[in-house]
């Protein structure tokens, strides 16, 4: 068993955490190897969080993907956030979503609260 003492700083460690994480991804529950599974999954998750942030998401630009995975037309969006003309002006980024209009979407299209509060 290989122990963790400090938390990834280099290339070289990650690249050495994520080749140890491959060795024992199909540890058994409860064994030595499970926690310092768990243990490695949040030291390189923390380090690519830093070493790779990743940019803020529009969530005008979350809705039309949804849009387009689901095959929604503009109108589909009427129940969530309005009318014709405010389904326009929130796709044209001419209003902001209300709150309503965020936990209306979050549910319907099943999109992260912090991707549409933006």
């Amino acid at each position: 068993m290989e122990i963790i003492q400090k938390l990834i700083e280099t290339e070289q460690e990650y690249e050495m955490a994520i080749k140890r994480i491959d060795e024992i991804f199909h540890a058994p529950l409860g064994s030595p190897e499970s926690g310092e599974l768990k243990l490695l999954v949040v030291l390189v998750q923390k380090y690519e969080e830093e070493r790779y942030p990743l940019s803020k998401v529009d969530p005008v630009e979350a809705i039309e993907v949804r849009m387009q995975e689901l095959a929604l037309s503009r109108k589909d969006l009427e129940p969530y956030l309005g009318d014709k003309s405010v389904v326009s002006k929130i796709l044209n980024r001419k209003r902001e979503l209300t709150l309503d209009m965020i936990r209306r979407l979050h549910v319907a299209l099943r999109l992260p609260m912090e991707v549409l509060v933006g």
